[in-house]
């Protein structure tokens, strides 16, 4: 179900004091970010974990067979690590669209890995929101992503770019790296024993 939250992230000013701000990073913007940026830099933030629980209606999936992506679900003692883009207040405009179904931007702060820290914008799907699927056995999960595709495109390439950006900045995110490995051992399917 798509339910469009532009206008109520339209209300948030947390940044409108500043020329530019950063910007979090823990899904699809690691891999395709799709706007300008002054700057990028690996950064963590703390107590969230990611997760393929925010249902796709719009990009990676359709209403009537979307796919997963990820969102932030609270988890004390977690660090999520992503990518911070500092980012000037005209950028905005298009992510609240790009992440319509269902993501409210948060404010959280963000531990650069090259030092120092800096409060930034995040945009998570919580709970409540009508486009939420929740958490579903790892083979359930890969099949769907499997299956779905929306106008972004097949939502197992989501789920691949995003393994490879993790890999490339050295992040061991073993609830995406699961899944992964259990869509990749669906694609391959039953292996067959030899015979003698």
């Amino acid at each position: 179900m798509t339910v469009s939250t532009v206008a109520i992230n339209r209300q948030m000013r947390d940044f409108d004091h500043r020329d530019s701000f950063w910007l979090f990073g823990y899904g699809s913007l690691l891999f395709k970010a799709g706007f300008c940026y002054l700057e990028h830099r690996p950064a963590t933030i703390s107590g969230w974990s990611r997760r393929f629980w925010q249902g796709s209606h719009d990009h990676r999936g359709t209403a009537h067979a979307p796919g997963r992506v990820v969102t932030l679900v609270e988890d004390p003692g977690a660090q999520c690590t992503g990518m911070a883009y500092r980012i000037t207040p005209d950028v905005l405009e298009p992510l609240d669209v790009r992440e319509k179904n269902g993501y409210l931007r948060f404010t959280a702060e963000l531990s650069f890995h090259d030092g120092g820290a800096d409060r930034g914008l995040v945009y998570i799907a919580t709970a409540d929101n009508p486009a939420f699927l929740g958490p579903a056995p790892m083979s359930e999960m890969a099949c769907q992503i499997a299956s779905a595709a929306g106008p972004s495109g097949p939502n197992r390439d989501y789920l691949l770019g995003m393994a490879r950006a993790l890999r490339e900045l050295r992040v061991h995110d073993p609830h995406v790296l699961a899944l992964e490995e259990a869509l990749l051992v669906r694609e391959r399917g039953p292996r067959r024993s030899g015979s003698g």
